[in-house]
C-alpha cells in the first residue's frame, strides 16, 4: 500500500530539517516514511490532496486510563485522594470486561478524532483494552496497574507477566511496560518487586508520583525519607520510568531525578482540575529532564485532546513564572510528539516525520476562521488549533481517519 500526500506544509520535529516547510510530498509505503521531497512522481495507491494543511507527527499521551471515558466530569468538590477512594474505585469494582471494553473504544475514538496516535496506558482488565486498541489500530503501550494496599499485590504481578508473556513482541502497535500505581499504595517491601519486573524484561517503567501535598507527606512518612524523589534514587537504577504529574518537587527532588533515566508525563489539566497545583515545567526542562505530556484519564482530565494540553503547559508556565519568553511554541510542539517518543525509548521510530520511520502523522485543516489568520505556524497550533481541526490521522500506515471521518 502507498500513500501519497501531496503539497502539504510540513512541521517534521526533525532536527536536521527546516521548523516548517512548505509545499511538500511525503511517501508511505506500508509502515513506513519513504521519501519526503518536493515533486514526489510515483504512482500510489491513494493520493492525499494536503494544499494549505500541515502534516506533523501524531501526537503521544504519555499519560492516561483509557477505561476512564466513562467517569468524565464526576469530579467537582474532591481531593484526589477522596476522588479515588470514595468515587472512582468503588465504581471500577464494578467494571466488566464489556464496560472496559466499549470505554476503550470510546477513548481511542477520541483519541484519532483529536490527533493522538500513541498513548500509554495504566488500567486493568488490558486484555479488554488491546482488543478495542487492535481494532482501531491505534498505537499503545500498557501496564496492568500494580499496587499492595489492598492485599492483592502478588496476584497483580502474576498478571502482568502473564501479559508480557502474551504479548510483548507478538504484535507492531501493542507493547507492555510495568506501572506501579503510586509510591503510597505500594508498600517498600512490594516496590522493588515492581521494578525488578520491569528489569527482567527491560521495560519501561511508570508511577504516579508527587501529585499533591497529601502524597508527598504519604511517601515520607511510609518510607521514611525527607525527599521523595530518594525512593527512587535508592531502587529506580538505571530504569528507563514515565514520571506522572511531578507536581511536588523541591529542588533537591529535581537534582536527584537528573541522575536517573527519568521522564516526566506533564497532565496540567488534571492537575488544576484536582488542585494539586502546577508542576514545575520549566526548570525540570532547564535541568535536562525530558518533558513529555499526558491528559490523565478523562475523570480528572475531561478529555483525551493533547492540543489542549499544550495550550494548558505553555500559558501556565509564563503565567506562573511571570516569564512570555518561556517554553516557545515549538518546544511545546516538541514535548507533544519527540519528547513523548523518547519517554517511552521509541524516537528511532516514532515522534517525528524522517524517512524510515513509522508512518504516524495527522494533517490538521487549518481554514478554519478561529485559526486564521497565521502569523506564526508553531503559535497558532499551540494555541489556536484544538483536536477536532485533525483532518486525517495515519497511524502505523493505516489510515484511520480522514476528511474527520473515523474509518475504524
Amino acid at each position: 500500500m502507498k500513500i501519497l500526500i501531496k503539497h502539504c506544509n510540513l512541521i517534521s520535529v526533525e532536527p536536521d530539517r527546516e521548523l516548517y516547510e512548505k509545499d511538500i510530498d511525503i511517501l508511505i509505503e506500508n509502515d513506513i516514511i519513504k521519501k519526503i521531497d518536493k515533486n514526489i512522481n510515483e504512482d500510489a495507491d491513494k493520493i492525499i490532496d494536503a494544499i494549505n494543511k500541515v502534516v506533523m507527527p501524531g501526537l503521544i499521551n504519555t499519560h492516561a486510563h483509557i477505561p476512564m471515558s466513562i467517569f468524565k466530569e464526576n469530579l467537582d468538590g474532591y481531593s484526589l485522594q477522596e476522588w479515588l477512594t470514595q468515587k472512582i474505585w468503588p465504581a471500577e469494582e464494578k467494571l466488566t470486561d464489556e464496560d472496559i471494553y466499549k470505554a476503550s473504544m470510546m477513548s481511542f475514538r477520541e483519541m484519532i478524532r483529536t490527533g493522538t496516535t500513541t498513548i500509554v496506558d495504566m488500567y486493568f482488565m488490558q486484555n479488554n483494552i488491546i482488543k478495542a486498541a487492535e481494532e482501531t489500530n491505534v498505537r499503545l503501550e500498557l501496564t496492568r496497574t500494580l499496587m499492595d494496599s489492598d492485599g492483592n499485590g502478588d496476584k497483580k504481578l502474576e498478571e502482568l507477566e502473564n501479559l508480557i508473556k502474551e504479548f510483548q513482541g507478538k504484535e507492531e502497535n501493542i507493547t507492555i511496560n510495568v506501572g506501579a500505581h503510586a509510591l503510597y499504595t505500594c508498600s517498600e517491601s512490594y516496590l522493588p518487586k515492581t521494578i525488578e519486573l520491569a528489569k527482567k524484561y527491560n521495560l519501561n517503567f511508570q508511577i504516579h508520583f508527587c501529585e499533591n501535598t497529601q502524597e508527598v507527606e504519604d511517601i515520607k512518612k511510609d518510607y521514611n525519607v525527607k525527599n521523595p524523589a530518594e525512593v527512587l534514587e535508592k531502587y529506580l537504577g538505571s530504569t528507563n520510568s514515565i514520571l506522572a504529574h511531578a507536581v511536588k518537587l523541591t529542588d533537591t527532588d529535581i537534582e536527584k531525578m537528573k541522575k536517573l533515566n527519568i521522564s516526566i508525563s506533564h497532565c496540567p489539566i488534571s492537575n488544576l482540575k484536582l488542585g494539586c497545583g502546577i508542576a514545575r515545567i520549566s526548570k525540570l526542562l532547564d535541568e535536562g529532564i525530558n518533558v513529555s505530556l499526558g491528559t490523565d484519564g478523562q475523570g480528572s482530565g475531561s478529555s483525551l485532546d493533547l492540543f489542549e494540553v499544550m495550550k494548558f503547559t505553555a500559558l501556565l508556565q509564563k503565567g506562573i513564572n511571570e516569564n512570555p519568553k518561556l517554553l516557545p511554541a515549538y518546544e511545546i510542539i516538541k514535548m507533544a510528539t519527540i519528547n513523548g517518543a523518547k519517554a517511552i525509548r521509541k524516537e528511532q521510530k516514532i515522534g517525528s516525520i524522517k524517512e524510515g520511520k513509522k508512518a504516524d502523522i495527522i494533517i490538521i485543516d487549518m481554514e478554519n476562521p478561529v485559526i486564521m489568520p497565521i502569523n506564526d505556524i508553531f503559535s497558532a497550533i499551540v494555541y489556536n488549533v484544538k483536536g477536532t481541526d485533525v483532518d486525517t490521522s495515519i497511524i502505523n500506515g493505516k489510515i484511520v481517519m480522514e476528511n474527520k471521518k473515523i474509518k475504524v
